[in-house]
């Protein structure tokens, strides 16, 4: 199913940029191109965030890209509408980067052709580095793992996908994987890290090595999530519900899972049940128009756990 633009026109709100976010993601926010030519907006950074704004969390977004103009033929969406949600601190580009998704058998294959460049962490507002957790959501090795150390959030999240992507950088080409290499200083920083499935077997030694002393996260869709946390692990089943679009279930998953698991009288399984909640709930509706708030996804969960016993 096609994904349908994003509405609303809001504008962007300077009182929410001067203030501290609670949730600060970094990473592009993308742009899809579509079979029509038409471009949408998507991405870790957008999609997570937008998630936890509907949980109540005050979100600030680092990107960087081209919104709002034509570029290369191609008409990019502005990022006024999400403006009465989250803050976004854009650094300037000749494009966004732009991807084109084909599906071939079932398996997804990946195109770049434009890429906006690296974020340089350096723009980012001094009180943002300190938000109570910050996820890094790169989509395309656009953040500078030396950089990270200016952060001091009280939890650092990470979906590594991004850090995975390799293609030709001057035309632009097909997506590659491959082996997830961060170096040793992030990692012994990390408090949770999110793959999925698909990507397990390439950064298979960092979810286990953090997972040995926080928490480490496969997602498996429908299936669920294995939790790794302090040596341990969980199996945690998922939710049924009607699905209507998969898109950015595995960032709306992150983003609940790194919220839950700041909660101190909470665990890293109900973090996991509660993420699994949210990321059904918003299979619901294309795009993020079914990212529930929290008193949904706490009553659809109860309701289905009630149901399994």
């Amino acid at each position: 199913m096609p994904r349908q633009p994003l509405g609303g026109e809001r504008p962007l709100s300077p009182l929410q940029g001067e203030r501290t976010p609670q949730y600060l993601v970094i990473g592009h926010i993308a742009a899809d191109l579509q079979a029509d030519g038409t471009v949408v907006l998507g991405g870790t950074a957008l999609y997570s965030a937008i998630t936890a704004a509907r949980l109540g969390w005050r979100v600030g977004v680092l990107t960087r890209g081209a919104f709002g103009k034509t570029v290369g033929g191609l008409t990019i969406p502005s990022l006024e509408p999400f403006g009465g949600e989250i803050s976004i601190v854009n650094q300037d580009a000749d494009f966004p980067t732009v991807f084109v998704n084909e599906y071939h058998a079932g398996r997804r294959v990946q195109q770049i052709r434009h890429w906006a460049g690296p974020i340089d962490l350096r723009g980012l507002p001094p009180h943002w580095a300190n938000a109570r957790v910050v996820h890094l959501g790169p989509i395309a090795q656009e953040i500078d793992q030396r950089q990270v150390g200016a952060l001091t959030p009280g939890f650092l999240g990470v979906t590594p996908q991004g850090f995975m992507r390799e293609w030709p950088r001057e035309a632009g080409g097909k997506v590659r994987l491959t082996h997830l290499r961060l170096t040793p200083e992030l990692v012994s920083r990390i408090d949770g890290v999110v793959v999925s499935d698909e990507e397990i077997h390439l950064a298979r030694d960092t979810v286990e090595r953090v997972g040995a002393v926080r928490l480490g996260v496969v997602t498996r869709g429908e299936g669920g999530a294995l939790v790794h946390f302090g040596g341990e692990k969980v199996e945690l089943a998922g939710y049924p519900v009607k699905t209507r679009d998969l898109t950015g279930a595995g960032d709306v998953f992150a983003a609940a899972f790194f919220i839950k698991a700041t909660d101190r009288t909470g665990s890293a399984d109900a973090a996991g049940r509660f993420a699994n909640a949210v990321a059904g709930l918003s299979l619901r509706q294309v795009g993020p128009y079914g990212i529930p708030d929290r008193a949904e996804a706490v009553a659809f969960m109860e309701e289905q756990e009630l149901r399994r016993r």
